[in-house]
């Protein structure tokens, strides 16, 4: 795995834990989230999030628009953001 500046500013037991949370939501284990996970990862972290912006965040998440948040997207989300939705 290549190393971001998230991974930089991370010790590695915090990319140990933000792994641990990545497996929990990646259901199929295909090491990647889709947009069914992903509404389950919000809809656990934070109930009150508008339907309407689960997809627009998932968008702007997946930074390569391939349709999935891998984990060094994931990682970068969840340091920097994820309490924003």
């Amino acid at each position: 795995m290549s190393e971001t500046s998230t991974e930089n500013k991370l010790s590695q037991e915090q990319i140990a834990s933000i792994r641990k949370d990545f497996d929990f939501f990646d259901q199929d284990k295909n090491g990647q989230i889709d947009l069914k996970e992903f509404v389950e990862l919000l809809t656990i972290l934070s109930p009150k999030t508008k339907a309407s912006h689960v997809e627009e965040g998932f968008n702007l998440i997946d930074g390569n628009s391939d349709g999935y948040i891998d984990f060094e997207e994931f990682l970068t989300w969840w340091n920097e953001c994820w309490w924003e939705y």
